[in-house]
């Protein structure tokens, strides 16, 4: 018997909580703007910064941990 009521009550619930839910990609959105956007000539010159720092370290630990791999015959 309570086998029976068991999908009964998972789709009560699913049914309920999503009705109630409240969408929050657009206050998230707002929240997380893109450099682009916000605009200012030190944020471009930061996020710059900051990549170009980001790609050189994994550019140079590529090759640092290709350096270690043994040599194939």
């Amino acid at each position: 018997n309570n086998r029976l009521k068991l999908p009964r009550l998972a789709t009560r619930a699913f049914s309920t909580t999503t009705k109630q839910m409240k969408n929050k990609v657009p206050d998230r959105q707002n929240l997380f703007q893109g450099i682009h956007i916000k605009g200012g000539a030190t944020d471009v010159l930061l996020y710059r910064l900051t990549m170009t720092i980001t790609l050189r370290t994994g550019y140079s630990l590529f090759w640092i941990l290709r350096a270690c791999q043994p040599k194939g015959k």
